[in-house]
C-alpha cells in the first residue's frame, strides 16, 4: 500500500509548524502520520489547518512528531543510519531539554545554540542520558562496565574487612599476650610473696627454736647450781591461796608436807642471815643470795646453821618440823627480793630450771 509517510532512512526537509519556512516558496501539504510511523507515541494529537495549506501545531504537537521520528529510526537504528532533524529556533527557543527526554537527545543536532559547547561538556551530557538511552553502548559494553564497578566496590568491601579482621585480630592478640603477662607478673609476685612468707616463718621457726634452746642450755646450767630443798615430799598449799588460819588473810608461801625430821637442803649458795625461833612461823633460817633475795626456811623441828654462815646448794641446813602455827609437819618455803617484797616460790624455782 502507497504511503505519504518519507522513508526513515532519507533525511527529512525543514519542518515549520507556525508558518512558512523564510526563504521557501513552495508550499507544503498537510502531513498524515501513519499507524506503522506513531505505533510507540501514546495520546492523540489536534492538528489545525493553516494558510497555504501548511500543518500547525503547538510544541507539544512537535515534540510527538519528533518523538515518533525518534521512536520509528530506533527500531532500525542497528541496520540504519540516525536521522538527522533540524528544526527552527522558534521551535527549539519553545521545546524542553531534548536532552533529558528518552531517544531523542541522541535524534538533536549538538550544533544548535543551546547545545554544550565544550567536549566535557558534551560527554557529562552523554552520561546523564545513558542511563535512560544506552544510545552509543552495545549490551556487552554495559555489562562489562558495570561489572568492573562492582568487582571494584566488592574488592574494597573485602579489603576493608579483612583491615578490620586482621585489626581486630591483633587487637585481640595483643590483649592476650598484656593479660599473660599481668598474669605471669602477678603469679611470679605471688610465688616471691609465698617464698618470703616461708623464708620469714622459718627464720622466726629457728630463732624460737634457738632461743628455748638457750633457755634450756641455762636452765640446766642453773638446775646444777639449784636444788629442791625437800627430796621427798608433797605439795599441799601454794602461794596466794585465802584462809582464815593466815594472818594476812592469804597464804605467802609454798609448802612442802614431809614426815617429821625429813633433811632440808640449802637452794642455791649464800649466807646464814638468821637461824632461831620466829614467831608464828616457829623455827626458821633465812638465805641470802648473792643477787640479794632472801629464802625463809619456816616450821623446822631443829636447826642446822647459825647466822653468818656460808652454804653451798645441797647443804642441810635443817630438818621438818611442825613448829609455830601449823597443822602438821612440812616446810613452809617464802622467796623474798632484795627490796623485801614476797613473789610465788613457785614461779621463782621453775625460773631456776627447777619443777617441783
Amino acid at each position: 500500500m502507497a504511503s505519504n509517510e518519507p522513508a526513515l532512512n532519507t533525511p527529512l526537509p525543514p519542518v515549520s509548524l507556525y508558518g512558512d519556512v523564510p526563504g521557501e516558496t513552495e508550499s507544503w501539504e498537510e502531513w498524515d502520520p501513519t499507524e506503522e510511523s506513531v505505533r510507540p507515541v501514546r495520546g492523540r494529537h489536534r492538528v489545525a489547518k493553516q494558510r497555504g495549506g501548511l500543518a500547525r501545531s503547538s510544541t507539544v504537537l512537535g515534540v510527538g512528531v519528533i518523538a515518533a521520528v525518534g521512536a520509528g529510526g530506533m527500531a532500525t537504528a542497528q541496520t540504519k543510519p540516525p536521522v538527522s532533524i533540524s528544526l527552527p529556533d522558534s521551535i527549539s527557543e519553545n521545546l524542553p531539554d531534548l536532552g533529558s527526554l528518552p531517544g531523542v537527545g541522541e535524534l538533536v543536532s549538538h550544533d544548535s545554540p543551546d547545545a554544550p559547547k565544550t567536549a566535557a561538556a558534551r560527554a557529562d551530557q552523554k552520561i546523564a542520558a545513558s542511563p535512560l538511552t544506552m544510545t552509543g553502548l552495545s549490551t556487552s559494553e554495559a555489562e562489562q562496565g558495570a561489572t568492573d564497578a562492582g568487582e571494584a566496590l566488592r574488592a574494597r568491601i573485602l579489603q576493608q574487612a579483612e583491615q578490620q579482621k586482621a585489626s581486630a585480630v591483633a587487637e585481640a592478640k595483643a590483649a592476650a599476650q598484656k593479660a599473660a603477662a599481668e598474669k605471669a607478673a602477678a603469679d611470679a609476685k605471688a610465688k616471691q610473696d609465698a617464698a618470703a612468707a616461708k623464708a620469714a616463718a622459718e627464720k622466726k621457726a629457728a630463732e624460737e627454736a634457738a632461743a628455748k634452746k638457750a633457755e634450756e642450755e641455762r636452765l640446766a646450767k642453773l638446775a646444777a647450781s639449784y636444788s629442791l630443798p625437800v627430796g621427798s615430799y608433797t605439795i599441799t598449799s601454794t602461794f596466794g591461796e585465802a584462809g582464815s588460819m593466815w594472818s594476812s588473810g592469804h597464804h605467802t608461801g609454798l609448802d612442802f608436807a614431809a614426815p617429821t625430821g625429813t633433811p632440808l637442803k640449802a637452794i642455791h649458795s649464800g649466807t646464814i642471815k638468821s637461824a632461831g625461833w620466829a614467831g608464828a612461823y616457829g623455827y626458821r633460817t633465812v638465805i641470802t643470795l648473792d643477787d640479794g633475795s632472801e629464802l625463809w626456811y619456816c616450821h623446822q623441828s631443829s636447826l642446822a646453821v647459825s647466822e653468818g654462815q656460808k652454804v653451798s646448794t645441797g647443804d642441810v641446813i635443817g630438818r621438818v618440823g611442825a613448829t609455830g602455827n601449823v597443822t602438821g609437819p612440812h616446810l613452809h618455803l617464802e622467796v623474798h627480793t632484795p627490796s623485801g617484797t614476797g613473789i610465788d616460790p613457785m614461779t621463782w624455782l621453775q625460773s631456776k630450771g627447777l619443777n617441783p
